[in-house]
């Protein structure tokens, strides 16, 4: 019987504290995803208006990097996000940071994820602004990523990006072909553009933690020789698609539930796709070293890893879009309702048929209060 995250920490994540110090941000979020959906968190206690039987639902934690958590919010992202689709081609590109910086993420995961966001955007910004192409401003939304399959430190950034650019006047200039723009001369000037920025971050003093004598100059040195790698991962020609297709990565999380087989002694079985051959496979990982790879991606206490850019930037993003709309001679989208996103847990289980009976229908009776745990 697989078994998920919650119950990986159940067996291991005593035993894991006893021999590793945790952030702030790691033992928040341990905490929040030991107890989501427990007793610990409160909830609300229910009974079947045709029997009787009693059952409690718990509330969730809500925690962006709780497996258990993320369907609901990635559907209420989804709908809010359904107000800035435009029907245009969509492309979807992925930056992915050189596997020698992983160190310097380590001890400076803010610094370098803020750099990595900055230097896509400035990346794409000048492609875009090329008055030989679109010569205009593109619109980008960037969702951050830190793991790969196995869960070791894979750090990249997709970006979804509506096929075209305003231009300083007003005009839509809308993309032709199934590629933004070369994919080599991308990587080229991403690569001029990072490796910069982490030497003006490094002069001003943000890269503090990097001792080593001549480490930084010899590694962003060696980092201009080597190819870095931005691939496009796909195209849409359906805007109705583009939503479900980025909430998909926008809410995922390093690991699911359902990856996980099965605990056995001090083993966990996973399920992984190997990139190489595009295959399922399963390795088998300690506990205590799953959950170090777990920890790896958990983020900077309010880091935002999703992000918007040009003219999808919060700031202008309504009246940007509405000037793209009339050049498109598109409508506006009708507003969607006002608070799905705020719906409480209670409302979730009044439409619950009975487990037992199969007849009548969960009521709320009661509310559960919380019982909290303390942590040594």
């Amino acid at each position: 019987m697989a078994e998920g995250l919650q119950s990986v920490f159940g067996h291991f994540l005593d035993a894991y504290r006893q021999h590793h110090d945790l952030s702030p941000a790691q033992a928040k979020a341990c905490r929040h995803i030991e107890q989501c959906r427990t007793e610990a968190m409160g909830g609300l206690l229910q009974h079947c208006d045709r029997c009787g039987h009693e059952a409690p639902q718990y509330h969730s934690c809500r925690d962006r990097h709780c497996p258990k958590c993320q369907g609901r919010a990635q559907q209420a992202w989804c709908e809010r996000q359904r107000q800035s689709i435009l029907p245009v081609t969509y492309y979807h590109l992925v930056f992915t940071l050189p596997h020698e910086l992983n160190g310097w993420v380590e001890l400076h995961p803010e610094v370098i994820y803020r750099l990595l966001f900055q230097s896509v955007w400035e990346t794409l910004n000048a492609f875009g602004r090329d008055s030989k192409g679109l010569n205009g401003t593109l619109g980008m939304t960037g969702v951050l990523h830190t793991w790969g399959q196995t869960l070791c430190r894979h750090v990249h950034l997709h970006c979804l990006i509506p096929g075209g650019a305003l231009t300083d006047q007003g005009q839509w200039h809308e993309t032709q072909g199934n590629y933004l723009f070369p994919v080599r001369a991308l990587s080229r000037r991403f690569r001029g553009v990072m490796v910069g920025a982490l030497r003006q971050a490094a002069n001003h003093g943000q890269l503090h933690r990097v001792t080593r004598p001549g480490e930084i100059d010899t590694l962003l040195d060696g980092l201009m020789k080597t190819d870095w790698v931005v691939y496009t991962k796909a195209y849409l020609k359906q805007p109705e698609t583009v939503v479900d297709y980025l909430g998909r990565y926008s809410r995922k999380v390093a690991l699911n539930d359902r990856r996980i087989l099965g605990i056995e002694d001090d083993q966990i079985r996973l399920r992984y796709r190997d990139y190489r051959d595009q295959c399922p496979k399963v390795m088998t990982l300690g506990g205590e070293e799953l959950i170090r790879r777990f920890l790896l991606h958990i983020l900077p206490q309010g880091f935002m890893r999703i992000r918007h850019f040009g003219f999808l930037a919060n700031r202008c993003r309504k009246s940007k879009l509405a000037r793209i709309r009339a050049c498109l001679d598109a409508p506006e989208p009708v507003e969607p309702g006002q608070g799905e996103d705020s719906q409480p847990d209670r409302g979730e289980s009044l439409t619950y048929k009975c487990p037992h009976c199969k007849v009548g229908h969960l009521i709320v009776s009661s509310e559960i209060a919380p019982r909290r745990t303390e942590y040594g």
